[in-house]
């Protein structure tokens, strides 16, 4: 065992366990991220050196904390480190999960078990690392907190809730009751634990977990809660089966099995009502634009708006769409295997591994028949979801046509020299569009996505560049914005904002059209990630809109300068839908989001716009948090 006392220098000096109680046992914990489900930041603090925390691989920092209720004085830490462990990190507490203090840090950890003897006092305790010792994440078997109360509060755990039972069950539901705790003060709450895994707190003695997949079982436990956070033993396990059901599905939509990091916001209200208004809203955008047309076993997904009927950025949407809609929509395999079909009969004229970019009424690649890098993006994307919830066993095989297509992708669509997106396969070097790359592609999500299928790290490097350049046009071009333009050329030498025309218009310098989706793009990692990066952007570009407009999205106009000076009158849910994901990443950002969700909700879809409707619909499901990353 290795034993450090918490000094200025951090230097490791032998010294005697503190004879403080453990503290951490079964208290609420939350993590910057997941690596996946069933690694959790519950699992470091459950006792058990066979279950652990695990963040994401490959990024810093990531954090994992400990509520423990109240404040309490701190005397000793104890981590016990998988073999993913933190080289450089602290230790540090707060009262208000906000503004943190340092009692322990260090650049030279080694792994293993660290027991620090420090000092500290507040409520949230947390692990904050900012270089990892492997390529890996940051992953611990237990994080253990020794301590005491400050000023001797409550430290009496309620009673174990009795005769946990299940009540009823569906397809996709099982309903539990149990009997009540008793608490020498009061009990505040019950949690419930699907698995091991926290799904549910509530203050009544039931409760209905849905989203579940059918003929399937499922073990539950409760605890409950006292207002000081001490934490009641487990109660009785109960096990139920889901009924049969009709096509299972992994990750139903609504089930919000993959949670996003701790303190995004979501739209006030009932999270069953927030998730049946974007089922509402997919149903209307599935009814104007998801089409069978030209049979051969084609789905498609009309493009009014496009310079053709369809438009491989059209269909991409719909299969990240259509994947994710699953469990709410019984026939979304039957029309995604249309849309691969589709895929599959539509090659780039380049590379037969992508998706020509444009066909006619008559269903005929035009225009070339090459790739845009767009589309293929959140069609590689769309195949990975569907490989988790499907599987590859069927007609098609999604993860293997994933992986050649994001592999195409690296080999056409991505410049080898900047490590940026091109615009398409058809941008070669020597050409005039090779340095120039559109903004609206660069999809941190996507690249981590990629890296995970393929475990190819070159998709670290190209979301590394990527992110980078963002921060570095935000603070060179839009200080007091954020905002980033249609296209950038110079990415050979010094990136800087298009002047004037360089593909479509006069704007593609300003934040116009494709650029409207950059919010929901950087946001979408942010908040499932925790990325620091991510979150630092979407922040800056909250608080600039939040500000121009006066907390009214009505205010949103169609296209700025980079300034901040308005284009355009008008409105348009391309433009307003992506701010929502950005406010999502500010707790002091619940009003607006708000008024971002009623502007959603309350705007008609314009059915000669697939463009602007399915940007707010996949806005409407990362803001209810039902977007996940394969």
């Amino acid at each position: 065992m290795k034993l450090f006392m918490a000094v200025a220098l951090a230097l490791p000096l032998l010294a005697p366990a503190s004879a403080d109680p453990l503290v951490s046992r079964g208290k609420p914990a939350a993590a910057s991220s997941i690596e996946a489900s069933g690694f959790e930041a519950g699992k470091a603090v459950d006792g058990s050196t066979t279950t652990r925390w695990a963040s994401l691989e490959g990024v810093d920092p990531q954090w994992v904390r400990v509520d423990l209720g109240s404040a309490h004085t701190i005397s000793r830490v104890r981590l016990n480190w998988e073999a993913a462990y933190g080289k450089t990190y602290k230790i540090q507490t707060s009262n208000d999960a906000a503004t943190w203090s340092d009692v322990y840090s260090t650049s030279s950890g080694d792994g293993g078990v660290d027991d620090l003897t420090l000092s500290g006092a507040g409520r949230y305790i947390r692990m904050y690392g900012t270089q990892r010792g492997t390529p890996y994440g940051y992953s611990l078997w237990e994080f253990d907190v020794y301590g005491a109360p400050a000023g001797g509060g409550d430290t009496s755990p309620p009673t174990a809730p009795g005769n946990l039972r299940a009540t009823g069950t569906t397809s996709s539901t099982v309903s539990l009751a149990w009997d009540a705790s008793s608490d020498n003060v009061g009990v505040s709450g019950y949690t419930v634990f699907r698995g091991g895994t926290e799904v549910a707190t509530v203050t009544g003695t039931s409760h209905t977990d849905t989203g579940l997949t059918a003929s399937t079982a499922y073990a539950y436990t409760v605890r409950a809660r006292d207002a000081a956070g001490n934490l009641s033993p487990v109660s009785n396990g109960v096990t139920a089966t889901t009924q049969a059901g009709t096509g299972g599905v992994a990750v139903p939509f609504g089930s919000h099995t993959r949670p996003y990091v701790a303190g995004m916001l979501k739209p006030t209200g009932g999270q069953s009502a927030l998730d049946a208004q974007v089922v509402d809203y997919y149903k209307r955008w599935k009814a104007a634009f998801v089409r069978q047309n030209c049979g051969n076993g084609w789905y498609q997904v009309y493009s009014p708006d496009a310079d053709h009927d369809y438009v491989a950025e059209a269909q991409g949407y719909g299969m990240v769409i259509v994947a994710t809609m699953a469990g709410a929509d019984p026939d979304a395999k039957k029309i995604f295997d249309g849309l691969v079909k589709w895929k599959l009969d539509h090659p780039s004229s380049i590379n037969p591994d992508l998706l020509a970019a444009e066909q006619n009424s008559s269903c005929v690649s035009v225009n070339g028949t090459d790739a845009a890098t767009d589309g293929d993006m959140d069609v590689a994307y769309g195949l990975l979801l569907a490989d988790q919830q499907w599987g590859s066993s069927g007609a098609y095989n999604y993860k293997q046509l994933a992986i050649r297509h994001i592999n195409a992708i690296k080999k056409d669509e991505v410049n080898p020299s900047t490590n940026l997106m091109k615009m398409g396969d058809w941008s070669t070097p020597g050409g005039e569009h090779y340095y120039i790359s559109r903004t609206s592609d660069w999809m941190a999500s996507h690249f981590r996505a990629f890296r995970k299928a393929t475990g190819d790290s070159a998709w670290d490097t190209i979301r590394n560049a990527h992110q980078n350049l963002i921060t570095t046009l935000q603070n060179n071009f839009a200080s007091s914005t954020g905002l980033l333009p249609d296209f950038v050329i110079n990415t050979n030498s010094t990136p800087k904002p298009a002047a004037g025309e360089v593909l479509e218009s006069p704007n593609d310098g300003n934040y116009y059209w494709n650029a409207c989706r950059v919010p929901w793009r950087i946001g979408d990692d942010a908040v499932t990630s925790g990325d620091a990066k991510s979150l630092a952007q979407a922040r800056k570009l909250n608080t600039w809109i939040k500000s121009k407009t006066g907390g009214d999205p009505g205010k949103i106009a169609i296209g700025y300068k980079l300034n901040g000076t308005q284009l355009a009158g008008g409105s348009s849910p391309a433009y307003f839908a992506p701010f929502a994901v950005a406010a999502m990443t500010d707790s002091g950002s619940q009003a607006w989001l708000d008024a971002l969700w009623n502007r959603m909700v309350a705007t008609p879809i314009d059915s000669s716009s697939y463009f602007a409707a399915s940007i707010q619909l996949q806005v409407m499901i990362t803001v209810t948090h039902n977007h996940w990353v394969p």
